[in-house]
């Protein structure tokens, strides 16, 4: 079953991001406003904030998609809030 995380306070409240075939979760620095997460085919997911204080974005993102691999299911997306205020979602 394909599982997903919703992020309701993107600017599009419905986009979801896949958690299935994740080759790497990133981001350049602790402070660093994007965090990326590549597929094994080819596509990256860029998940931009506010400037991440302590890596916070990229943990809840990394511990989030833990949760949403280990739901029952029926339950094919995992809804979070991440802590700074999201400017985009783009997969690529």
């Amino acid at each position: 079953m394909t599982k997903f995380l919703k992020i309701t306070n993107a600017p599009f409240t419905g986009q979801l991001i896949s958690c299935n075939g994740i080759k790497a979760v990133a981001t350049a620095s602790a402070t660093a406003v994007l965090v990326t997460i590549d597929y094994v085919d080819g596509t990256t997911t860029s998940i931009t904030t506010a400037a991440q204080v302590d890596s916070d974005v990229y943990l809840d993102i990394v511990n989030s998609i833990e949760i949403a691999l280990s739901t029952s299911w029926t339950s094919p997306y995992y809804e979070m809030i991440l802590p700074k205020a999201v400017t985009s979602i783009v997969n690529a």
